[in-house]
């Protein structure tokens, strides 16, 4: 086999490595697993398990404002 032949080939593996990884990158269960992750990764403390209590309070602040946001402009728009 000549040195172009084995290059070819090496390439062409490459390739195929690189088009299996972005073929599992792109799929729709591993994308959906590494968003959960994040998320997790947000709200619980990966060295102790424990709920990050400063986050999650942010989060419900959050979610209360926007609620109250809205019952203040269905208010004033009635």
């Amino acid at each position: 086999m000549s040195d172009l032949e084995r290059e070819i080939e090496e390439t062409r593996e490459r390739l195929a490595t690189t088009i299996d990884q972005l073929l599992y990158r792109s799929h729709p269960k591993t994308i959906v697993q590494r968003e959960v992750a994040a998320v997790k990764g947000h709200y619980v403390d990966a060295a102790t398990g424990e709920p990050r209590t400063d986050n999650i309070l942010k989060t419900v602040g959050a979610v209360a404002g926007v609620v109250l946001l809205f019952v203040v402009v269905r208010k004033v728009a009635s």
